[in-house]
């Protein structure tokens, strides 16, 4: 088949100018920039405008202490959906297990470990005034990202414990999950290309603000530690959990997060998650300014601690985090249990910062406002501060390398049972749309071709969203036969027609490159992938807009040319995508698909997709519109069994992968 001028007097009625945003010129630099890719600069806006829309939602609209009180147990179960937390997990036993104390003057440290879900082993140290007789304050300390191999990152912190312990305090300070003892994964989607983590709707901020959750539950079990007086604090990462935890845990009475927390205009508009792993962000199911998180901690102390010159926090981000927590604070009529300090300096602890963080939590947990000095000691070897001083000592049940798997649970829908199909798939249908597809409206609206004419691939410029182009051509076939219109993956040439999709089809086409794809193509660099992480930030995923692409370019499509039958189809992870835009667009009459993957594991990826079904499943909603899969693969038997339950077995068909 050959490229075809499609039907230009058709175009030129539609026809409008387009005008497209071009990046900003690279500033001159002694190495040359990276070129662009083509559709760089359109995704690049797409994703700010996001950014400002999303932006203006803090606290959900919530403008007196009232609104704001009525929709916070709304927004706190939301919050804990967005970490993987929700509903609750279980609270197993702990099997907390001292292996040794160390003695430092004044000061006892017990190495520890506890079971934050069975297998899930967080190793501590636990440093306490070696005399003491009362229920002291206590802090929860959660270590940034400092690498200290097996010794676990909690003894780079050590400095924090015996000023703690020092003073009159219990401080535990725990591993993370990353770089602790017994490690395991931050950064999946940051540059292992776990993005199956996005389909879970997993992040390993969830497993560090569960673990800290449950380092409060052995805190409380101590004789020495008041209840009523816990806080907790730490830098960098360990900042971003002290947000995570405060905002989960109401018996944090003092929160300070340490350069843990930027805004989404820092974030995706600014590019500073390309210096963030995953565990510094959630999964934004529900749309939310980022600053929201931190506002579920008023009116409890907060200290919003930062430095001047730290480009992964960087201080724009920072002014527009204090002044919405400062309006927070002001519903409760509590403006002074939130302040800010700011230290000169770059991404780091200073002396100055130290003595701010530890007066603030002096004033709110013991009401001291006296002065207060630096810590002084000489630090302790790692080694000795190890919990499983041996590699053989290890417990060989933990599953730390592992818990991605497993923390957040993969749903298993059931099949419908004999004459409840529509049931059935009304319920999977919704449950789609409130954690996939949240952001899309009941009817994505149709795209707009422009320009009268096709470039000179004969393909054209279609808008899907407003400033946001795709791609589409147009190739001859028979006209007797049902319209095709195909959706195109990155293995797909960005010009000619595929040799699968013309060993499969002789009809006339329509190809669709939804976004990032074809010759509208968007950079791919991992790490930081930029363009599928900022996307989740946002509430969607790169797949969930191309869907969009799909139903909005149809939609034009089947708009204009009236009475025709239409067929969608696609190749691997492109014809779940099709198949998607099917499951939306009532209008599309059937779906062909040629080599599908059979789990969303293995893409594509929409955020929290396992959570409700995987794609046998999904292809089982179609039903009754007729379904052609050319696969082997035996987990379709499921959709199979499902257009049978659903009254359409004729509908669905099965053959063999053309070779």
């Amino acid at each position: 088949m050959t490229h075809f001028t499609f039907r230009v007097a058709f175009l030129a009625l539609l026809a409008l100018p387009l005008s497209l945003s071009a990046q900003e010129k690279p500033k001159p630099a002694e190495k040359p920039a990276e070129k662009p890719a083509p559709g760089d600069a359109l995704i690049e806006a797409y994703l700010k405008r996001e950014t400002a829309r999303i932006s203006e939602r803090f606290m959900d609209g919530a403008k007196t202490r009232a609104e704001w009180e009525g929709k916070r147990d709304r927004l706190k179960r939301e919050y804990f959906d967005m970490l993987g937390l929700w509903p609750l997990p279980e609270k197993t036993p702990l099997h907390a297990t001292v292996t040794g104390t160390l003695e430092r003057g004044d000061v006892v440290i017990e190495k520890l470990h506890f079971q934050s879900k069975p297998g899930l082993y967080v190793t501590g140290n636990l440093y306490r005034p070696k005399k003491n007789d009362k229920k002291l304050p206590t802090i929860l300390y959660v270590c940034g990202h400092s690498s200290k191999g097996r010794d676990g990152n909690k003894t780079a912190f050590q400095d924090q414990g015996m000023w703690f312990a020092s003073n009159g305090y219990v401080c535990l300070i725990i591993d993370t999950l990353q770089l602790g003892e017994v490690p395991g994964k931050h950064h999946g989607t940051y540059n292992l290309g776990r993005w199956w983590w996005q389909a879970m709707g997993y992040t390993p901020a969830g497993v560090e603000c569960w673990n800290g959750v449950r380092a409060i539950d052995y805190l409380i079990t101590r004789p020495d530690v008041d209840h009523e007086r816990i806080g907790v604090t730490g830098i960098s990462g360990g900042g971003a959990s002290t947000i995570w935890i405060a905002a989960a845990d109401e018996r944090v009475k003092v929160a300070v997060p340490v350069s843990g927390m930027s805004d989404l205009e820092s974030y995706v508009t600014n590019k500073v998650i390309n210096g963030h792993c995953d565990c510094m962000l959630l999964v934004n199911t529900y749309q939310w300014e980022w600053t929201t998180i931190a506002a579920l901690i008023a009116p409890r102390a907060l200290l919003f601690a930062n430095s001047d010159a730290d480009p992964i926090f960087p201080m724009d981000g920072n002014r527009r985090i204090i002044d919405r927590l400062r309006k927070a604070y002001a519903l409760y009529k509590k403006p002074d249990l939130v302040d800010e300090y700011v230290s000169k300096g770059g991404h780091a602890y200073r002396p100055d910062l130290r003595v701010a963080i530890f007066k603030f939590i002096n004033k709110q947990l013991k009401n001291d406002t006296g002065e207060v000095k630096d810590v002084d000691f000489l630090p302790i070897a790692g080694a000795e501060l190890r919990v499983f001083p041996e590699d053989k000592d290890i417990p060989p049940n933990a599953l730390n390398g592992k818990i991605d798997e497993s923390f957040v649970a993969r749903a298993q829908a059931p099949l419908p049972e004999e004459g409840k199909f529509e049931a059935w798939q009304e319920k999977l249908l919704k449950e789609l749309r409130e954690h996939s597809f949240r952001g899309f409206p009941e009817r994505i609206p149709a795209g707009r071709l422009v320009g009268a004419l096709s470039d000179k691939d004969g393909q054209f410029t279609m808008m899907t969203a407003p400033g946001l182009a795709i791609k589409v051509g147009w190739e001859e076939g028979k006209p007797t036969k049902p319209m095709v219109f195909a959706v195109l993956g990155p293995d797909d040439p960005p010009i000619n027609t595929p040799e699968w999709l013309e060993d499969t089809f002789d009809n006339e086409m329509t190809l669709c490159y939804p976004r990032g794809r074809g010759k509208l193509r968007i950079t791919a660099k991992n790490p930081p992938n930029y363009f599928e992480r900022s996307h989740v930030l946002l509430g969607q995923t790169l797949d969930e807009m191309r869907v969009w692409d799909t139903v909005a370019a149809f939609r034009e499509y089947f708009t204009n040319l009236p009475g025709h039958k239409w067929i969608m189809t696609g190749r691997g992870q492109a014809g779940i995508i099709a198949a998607y835009a099917a499951l939306l667009e009532p209008d599309m009459r059937g779906v062909v698909l040629v080599d599908p993957p059979s789990s969303h594991r293995d893409g594509p990826y929409f955020l929290n997709v396992l959570r409700v079904l995987d794609i046998p499943d999904a292809l089982g909603l179609l039903a009754p519109k007729n379904l052609t899969i050319y696969s082997d693969d035996k987990a379709f038997d499921r959709t199979a069994e499902i257009y049978k339950r659903g009254g359409a077995a004729d509908k669905f068909k099965r053959l063999p992968v053309k070779k």
